[in-house]
């Protein structure tokens, strides 16, 4: 195991890379190494369906020309072709065509220190023990009455981390593990069936939910959607379960990226500083916290990570920028930058939450007297160049208060600018997911049923 938490090789080889690239020719370089480590297994009725174990380290190396750039990418790490690949990185920049925004990070700007975030668990269980926990998981939905058959468990562990090394002085590298459990279970007959679904995945083993919560939570929620029923079609208050709710802040997380407003593909490139949320919302992007499911110390391009937050008292307040889109936007990199081994980087949220309000989820519909209580979103309905927005969804009619009878096979519809600003947050956000909100209420959502 401890070759695998070991990155010095490919360090190493990240900065054979960018002195290569500077002696074929290059103005500037920088080398990315990724590092993955997976394994996994499924399984269905007690039985193993499926055992996975992958291990893989890319390297990927982009050079400059004055304002022309080219990324090259391989998997061969003998180191004998470090050379090869360089001047071919170099070849190709020099027909590349030119681009104004292009270039490294300011030196200003790059992480002078790595905090540590505690972001790896390095005890990879045996594939034995994963097999056991999704055995667990998979007899603890079983168990659940009304629970007719398993839709499969799955157990999960790995490592990934990169390495970073550029020819104006970075040099970082960084690991984090990942766990997770996961069970799907069916309840019902024939054409009556329904399934639902419940997981966990932490960065450490100890934080993870028992097996036996994964599958009991996974079977009740199957048994809760029998015999649904359509809703009638209006306009009523929608309120999302926190399990759906950070699919609104992830569409909020699209159309403040940088990428789509200098493409003018954004409905809210016109409202930086501008309300957008009611007062006294607050949507934070933090690369920082420390056993994050997206923590990183520094971004694709060396850039210190630190807490921002998108949102403030309603207030639109920065976009999610990369060096690149923060120049032809006339701005400072946010640090968000991400980057694979063949691609140059991009802007991208990290851990991204709504902040939570002050009513409970129950006080939240206690005044609704007809409304819907969604579960569970089907598709990806929500359109951040003209802000439209509309999904499949099931869960629960609310009535005088309450959740009542379970509601299926129906479509919300709004535009995401309304929602924004009539949306009311819960009191019971966690941190289970890269994105989080707690429970939320929409007002005036069409929902279209029978």
């Amino acid at each position: 195991m401890s070759s695998l938490l070991d990155q010095s090789v490919l360090t190493g080889l990240a900065e054979r890379l960018v002195e290569a690239a500077r002696k074929a020719g290059a103005d500037a370089a920088d080398a990315i190494a990724v590092r993955s480590i997976s394994q996994s297994v499924e399984i269905r009725d007690g039985a193993v369906e499926e055992s996975e174990r992958s291990e893989g380290d890319d390297l990927g190396l982009r050079v400059f020309l004055g304002k022309r750039q080219a990324v090259v990418s391989t998997n061969d790490l003998r180191g004998d072709g470090v050379q090869a690949l360089a001047e071919r990185a170099v070849a190709m920049a020099r027909v590349a065509p030119e681009d104004l925004f292009t270039g490294l990070a300011d030196p200003a700007l790059l992480a002078k220190n790595v905090p540590d975030l505690d972001l790896i668990d390095p005890d990879l269980p045996q594939v034995e023990r994963l097999e056991e926990l999704a055995r667990h998981a998979e007899a603890a939905a079983l168990d659940v009455q009304g629970v007719t058959k398993s839709g499969g468990a799955s157990a999960s562990a790995g490592i990934g981390g990169m390495v970073l090394v550029t020819s104006h002085g970075f040099n970082g590298a960084y690991l984090a593990s990942r766990y997770g459990i996961s069970m799907t279970a069916i309840a019902g007959e024939g054409t009556a069936m329904e399934r639902d679904y419940d997981y966990s995945s932490t960065l450490h083993a100890a934080d993870l939910d028992k097996p036996e919560k994964v599958g009991k939570t996974a079977g009740q929620r199957a048994v809760e959607r029998l015999n649904p029923l359509k809703a009638a079609t209006g306009k009523v208050p929608v309120v999302f379960d926190r399990r759906v709710a950070g699919s609104l802040v992830g569409s909020l997380a699209s159309a403040v990226n940088g990428a789509a407003i200098a493409r003018k593909t954004s409905f809210l490139m016109q409202k930086l500083g501008q309300q957008v949320f009611a007062k006294g919302i607050r949507i934070v992007d933090d690369p920082l916290r420390r056993r994050g499911q997206r923590s990183r110390p520094f971004d694709a391009e060396g850039v210190a990570g630190r807490k921002l937050a998108l949102v403030d008292d309603g207030v639109v307040m920065t976009w999610l920028l990369d060096c690149a889109t923060a120049r032809e936007l006339g701005k400072e990199t946010t640090g968000h930058a991400s980057r694979g081994v063949s691609s140059s980087p991009s802007p991208s949220a990290t851990n991204l939450y709504l902040e939570s309000g002050d009513a409970t989820p129950d006080a939240l519909i206690a005044d609704i007297e007809r409304g819907f209580y969604v579960t569970d979103l089907i598709g990806s309905g929500s359109n951040i160049v003209t802000g439209d927005y509309s999904r499949g969804a099931s869960g629960f009619w609310i009535e005088r208060g309450r959740r009542t009878y379970p509601v299926s096979e129906v479509t919300i519809a709004g535009h995401l600018s309304d929602m924004f600003r009539t949306l009311t947050p819960a009191n019971d956000l966690e941190f289970r997911y890269g994105t989080n909100a707690p429970t939320v209420r929409i007002e005036g959502l069409t929902v279209a049923g029978r």
